[in-house]
């Protein structure tokens, strides 16, 4: 999901990583509220960058990557899984790719908007304290689809305003080319969320992670 550095005008750019500092700072209050999200968030962002860096490959106009988009959504929660996104792009930006540091807040709205959609349309009932759906196997791919749809979007959003003649048919490449990566994604989230069930009383387990929020068949 990285937009290759050089097609996004500058001007585009700088409006970019407002908006993503803004989704970034809308997340602070539940920092506020519960201080336990800074070590959710660091997990988050260790366990994103390393899926992150164990696989990608360029292909079109992009690349593909295993972002553990759910599997840090479900296993730490929506604020987590957020502001680890951010701080696990600025990490591998600086540590692993510096060529990526212009393009931050257009990698972290293209990572952040997306789960933004997969929270509010299916991913907090699974959290719900008064209506809880039940951990599933399909509930994970509708979930993942969703992001990965969302993802999608988001990269064709950025070639459609880059200075790049927008290719309809590379995008389309990409696109169609993250189908496997989100049904493999989806397997890990699934198996990483009931290895962590099998622990649910373990004191570390309820303390950093949320895993005990969800509800199993």
């Amino acid at each position: 999901m990285h937009i290759e550095v050089g097609i996004i005008d500058p001007a585009r750019l700088v409006f970019a990583d407002a908006a993503a500092l803004s989704v970034v700072a809308s997340q602070l209050p539940a920092v506020v509220r519960n201080p336990m999200i800074v070590a959710k968030t660091l997990l988050s962002a260790i366990a994103f960058s390393a899926m992150m860096q164990m696989w990608h490959l360029p292909v079109g106009p992009s690349e593909l990557h295993l972002i553990g988009a759910t599997t840090v959504y479900l296993l730490f929660g929506f604020a987590p899984a957020m502001l680890g996104f951010a701080l696990g792009l600025v990490l591998q930006a600086f540590l692993f790719e510096p060529g990526d540091i212009p393009h931050l807040g257009v990698n972290a709205l293209s990572l952040m908007i997306p789960m933004i959609a997969v929270h509010v349309t299916f991913g907090r009932r699974l959290f719900a304290a008064g209506l809880k759906d039940r951990f599933t196997l399909g509930k994970v791919l509708r979930l993942d689809a969703t992001y990965y749809a969302g993802v999608s979007l988001m990269v064709g959003f950025w070639l459609s305003i880059s200075n790049d003649a927008f290719a309809v048919a590379d995008w389309a490449q990409w696109a169609v080319a993250y189908a496997p990566v989100f049904l493999v994604e989806a397997c890990i989230t699934f198996a990483a969320v009931h290895l962590v069930r099998r622990f649910h009383n373990h004191p570390l387990a309820v303390r950093f992670t949320d895993v005990d929020r969800l509800t199993f068949a």
